[in-house]
């Protein structure tokens, strides 16, 4: 009988099988994500969206409490009031439309806008305003809406946009409890203060109404009195309110319109005053000379109010228009004492044109006047304490810039510059690392790359401390594998009063004095360690500077060993060992608390469950909300195993073996090996069926009766592809001796560091079928001196000190060059391959795979190469990413499963036929 049951269930088991279909090409647009997960403060509501990849996307709203549930077709940026009682979001155009506009290359103004939606969350009714360009809550107060209207459509034949393009629209602002709405004319910019009961906001006025108010108002929304704060015509921005909403600064230019040189001024008021008065000008009090106020620059206020900073930059000179263009050369001149290459300078000239300087000033001071914090020399610097300090923390690079050529970083200079006279004090010289002040500032904390250690400086004493130094676990990446100083697992933060410090090893958390006067602390007792668990803080007050010293920590944890993740908890100050709430197969989101209540939001899936939305109370319990991807029941899918093998030099290593759902040991069957650094721990990662930009589209090709292979790698510094050989080969070896992988049809694809690893190892063995190889490096000693056009940066670094792993200058080894150089060894290579190099690629000179094509077609090999015109190292078009993914499989498909050869690598595409033929048709004839 129970034969008769197994024998039963496994024909109904092929059955069930039988009913699903492959993934095909055109399941990608309507897979969807979840994205924009919310939660109301008072942790009744939850939100979030559900986005295909393309299409139109939907907003939900869940009652957390019963099974009241709101759809709103096409929502998108919701945000709930600060009494939770509303929430309001954009309702965006058909995706449908939008595109015909596109089509038909309609001009902006032209182009359908958004739609403000605004729900009451007590009736779920829902109001509808067109055409908003944007809306704001305060983050505290009662339930107000401010949200300002696109300018109407004129679809007169007389309509002029760019004459009236700065001119304001319609702003409205409504109290969602009353119902009173009021509304202001050609209003530009707004924004509320913390409690919501003022609204600074800029008009514009009009040329063609002469009455139109013009300059900056100050709305009283409690008693709906309006104050004029500046009278003058110009452009305001930049609106900043104190901590305790008692005062206003802004940025203003009262520059004629034609300048190009605008002249801005710092206004400020306080509640108590009917207007706004310059503070700051290119003339005041401390302003170095030929410097002005930067309209570029942010502004805020010190926690307590007493300061206020802001930017300074040189004053700029407006274009000589005399000069006639044509008679003028164009070049740029490359100088060897050039802190930046020319490069990386052109890349960077819209931010260094923009670039300034923080300053202060002492608002209530008698003397008040401008204090620099930093220049040229010294550029940048962050407040401390909320900007309460006595000192911001600067920090400079200047004099070390030119090695990042070949180092990838530099090294830096730390000061503490006082915010009330500017002077400087050095602390920390020539760092390979980073350096942060605590919440209260009392300590500057640092990570030396060096020697792997953390450090404090006590800024009452000057005194040093080394807080790691003597302990027996390490703090720096324990698996560094690159020509580098390892960097650190970071830290978790601080505890009330900069009493200690929690920083980080691989798996556990510790606690230290910050003068070193107490024993360090393991706070989750080695648990972590002993378990192979990684522990790591998880925030869940996001307006917390520290945590308090009895504080329960929420743990996000990962086994390093099954992949699985999960949370603990466990309190900063008792000895116990952390308390289990929940471990999974599966991948957790970060998880969202509500402001006001014990409520979670976070999404959960694994590789064979779409990710979905839940909530909880506890993350022992929780309430499913979304069902995701219910198509993908349809479809043959996959499962995942944690492959565990030994390499040939006896090193342990690791991988994920990707199998069809509906697996026969008694077949053979193709395998697709695809390979980038390490990615074991992604073994409950879901991977959604899309076109990729650059990986092996996983999924599908399970889907479709293949094996997929990822091996983990490590490596041995100036042999980047013997390690290659070492990993990635092993692996697949071991794989072989299973009678149900086809040892004679294994393909590999990898990607830029991947592509590089697929180009050596064809030159290394004949074991593979067929070969993809994007974005690869064939030859390092051309590509050592080349550009990463996106940086503007050099290439050398990446050699020397980073992925490449060389570890030596050109000049140095030349022959580890040649011996990671696939080029040198093409005579070699036996197995077909098809590259991508795309001609706008930032991280990789696209000529690198002209040598790779140019020099595999020399010697009579099967290649092709593929060029997205205008493409980046990764795609970014939507379009060529589903033109790879039909190209990609239908090469697998020829070489690993027997099946026809499609006319674009048979016959080419010749260049008459570019745009009209894309060689997808299935033909008898043989590359």
């Amino acid at each position: 009988m129970q034969k008769k049951l197994t024998l039963f269930f496994a024909l109904l088991t092929s059955v069930v099988f039988a009913q699903k279909k492959p993934l095909d090409h055109s399941v990608y647009d309507g897979w969807q994500s979840i994205a924009s997960k919310q939660i109301s403060n008072n942790g009744v509501w939850a939100s979030y969206m559900i986005v295909p990849q393309e299409g139109d996307g939907d907003l939900y709203f869940n009652e957390t409490l019963s099974a009241r549930k709101l759809k709103i077709n096409r929502g998108a940026g919701n945000s709930f009031s600060n009494d939770s009682k509303f929430s309001a979001f954009l309702i965006k155009p058909f995706f449908k439309d939008t595109r015909l506009e596109k089509i038909k290359k309609k001009k902006p103004e032209e182009q359908q806008k958004d739609t403000l939606g605004i729900v009451n969350l007590t009736t779920l009714a829902v109001t509808k305003i067109p055409r908003v360009k944007s809306f704001a809550f305060p983050d505290k107060g009662a339930s107000i809406i401010a949200y300002l209207l696109e300018k109407p459509l004129d679809t007169s034949k007389k309509a002029n946009a760019a004459a009236s393009s700065k001119e304001g629209t319609d702003f409205i602002v409504k109290n969602l409890t009353t119902g009173i709405e009021t509304t202001y004319k050609y209003v530009t910019d707004y924004k509320f203060s913390k409690d919501g009961k003022l609204l600074a906001f800029t008009a514009s006025g009009s040329k063609k109404d002469k009455d139109a108010k013009t300059g900056v108002f100050l709305l009283n929304t409690e008693k709906g009195t309006l104050k004029t704060l500046v009278k003058t015509k110009g452009n305001y921005k930049t609106f900043v309110f104190d901590d305790e909403d008692e005062h206003l600064a802004f940025l203003g230019e009262t520059s004629p319109e034609k300048d190009e040189i605008k002249d801005y001024s710092i206004y400020f008021t306080s509640i108590n005053l009917d207007t706004a008065q310059v503070l700051i000008d290119k003339e005041a009090d401390g302003m170095p000379a030929n410097f002005v106020v930067s309209g570029d620059a942010r502004l805020n206020f010190s926690k307590d109010g007493s300061k206020l900073f802001f930017g300074i930059a040189p004053e700029k000179k407006p274009k000589d228009t005399t000069l006639v263009d044509f008679e003028h050369a164009k070049l740029d001149i490359w100088g060897y004492k050039d802190d930046y290459l020319q490069t990386v300078q052109l890349k960077n000239v819209d931010r260094d044109l923009k670039k300034n300087f923080l300053s202060v000033i002492n608002v209530y001071s008698a003397d008040a006047k401008v204090i620099p914090l930093t220049d040229e020399k010294l550029p940048d610097a962050s407040q401390v304490n909320e900007g309460n300090q006595s000192y911001v923390l600067a920090s400079t690079d200047y004099g070390n810039r030119v090695a990042s050529q070949w180092t990838g970083s530099t090294l830096r200079d730390y000061y503490l510059v006082d915010v009330k006279t500017g002077s400087r004090k050095k602390i920390i010289e020539k760092l390979q690392g980073n350096a942060m002040a605590s919440p209260n500032g009392n300590y500057i904390l640092y990570f030396n790359k060096v020697d792997g250690n953390w450090y404090t400086y006590q800024v009452a004493t000057g005194k040093i401390t080394s807080l790691t130094a003597n302990l027996n676990v390490k703090f720096a990446d324990e698996e560094n594998d690159v020509p580098d100083y390892a960097n650190s697992y970071g830290l978790a933060g601080w505890t009330e009063e900069d009493k200690s410090v929690l920083i980080y090893d691989k798996y556990d958390i510790w606690a230290f004095s910050p003068d070193g006067k107490d024993k360090p602390k393991n706070i989750t007792i080695g648990f972590g360690r002993s378990n192979n668990l990684t522990f790591r803080v998880q925030r869940t007050d996001t307006e917390a500077r520290f945590f308090k010293r009895n504080e329960t920590l929420l743990l996000s944890t990962f086994n390093n060993a099954t992949k699985e993740d999960g949370f603990y908890t466990k309190n900063i100050n008792d000895n116990k060992l952390p308390e289990l709430l929940v471990m999974d197969k599966a991948k957790f989101s970060f998880i969202t608390k509500a402001r006001d209540a014990v409520y979670y939001i976070y999404d959960k899936g694994s590789y064979i469950q779409s990710p979905d939305v839940y909530v909880s109370k506890d993350l022992k319990t929780a309430v499913k909300l979304s069902n995701t991807n219910l198509q993908q029941a349809n479809y043959v899918w996959g499962t995942t195993e944690l492959v565990k093998w030994t390499t040939p030099k006896g090193y342990k290593s690791e991988g994920i073996l990707y199998k069809p759902e509906n697996f026969d040991p008694n077949k053979k069957y193709p395998m697709i090996v695809y390979f980038y650094e390490k990615l074991s721990d992604g073994l409950y990662t879901y991977q959604a069926p899309a076109p990729t930009p650059s990986r092996l589209n996983i999924p599908f090709f399970v889907s479709n009766g293949y094996l997929v292979f990822t091996p983990d790698i490590s490596y041995e510094t100036g042999h980047p592809g013997k390690s290659a050989e070492e990993f990635i080969n092993s692996g697949v070896e071991y794989l072989k001796k299973n009678a149900w992988v086809d040892g004679s049809k294994i393909g590999i694809q990898g990607q830029s560091w991947g592509g590089y690893q697929v180009a050596h190892l064809i030159t290394a063995t004949n074991m593979y079928a067929a070969a993809w190889a994007g974005a690869p490096v064939v030859n390092m000693t051309s590509a050592y001196g080349g550009i990463r056009w996106e940086s503007g940066m050099n290439r050398q670094f990446q050699y020397e000190k980073t992925q490449s792993r060389i570890g030596a200058t050109l000049w140095e080894k030349p022959e580890l060059y040649i011996e990671n150089s696939p080029l040198f060894n093409f005579p070699k290579v036996n197995t077909p391959v098809v590259v991508m190099a795309n001609d706008a690629d930032g991280a990789v000179p696209w000529y690198q795979g002209i040598e790779m094509f140019t020099g595999l077609r020399r010697l009579g090999k099967p290649v092709w190469l593929l060029n997205y015109n205008n493409e980046a190292h990764n795609l970014v078009q939507r379009q060529n990413r589903k033109d790879i993914q039909i190209r990609e499989q239908q090469f697998f498909d020829y070489y690993l499963k027997g099946a026809k050869a499609p006319e674009w690598m048979v016959k080419g595409i010749p260049a008459t036929e570019k745009g009209k033929n894309w060689g997808f048709g299935l033909t008898d004839e043989k590359p």
